[in-house]
């Protein structure tokens, strides 16, 4: 499982999607996650401005990333 490490107190899925290179493209981003292939903590999440904080772990594409807070 790889990590991203984050200095505030969240950081939205979106953005953590790029931060751990599933995606390149904030476009490519919110179509994954509009089209619920992305999950938050084992649940499908179609909001890619979902928030995650400390410990949440998101998968896409059979990758898991765990957030991780400084």
């Amino acid at each position: 499982m790889d990590t991203i490490t984050i200095k505030d107190e969240y950081i939205k899925l979106g953005q953590a999607m790029k931060l751990a290179g599933l995606v390149g493209e904030g476009v490519e981003a919110k179509f994954a996650v509009q089209d619920g292939k992305v999950k938050v903590n084992g649940e499908v999440d179609t909001r890619r401005g979902k928030k995650l904080y400390d410990g949440d772990i998101f998968s896409y594409q059979g990758k898991e990333v765990k957030v991780v807070s400084k």
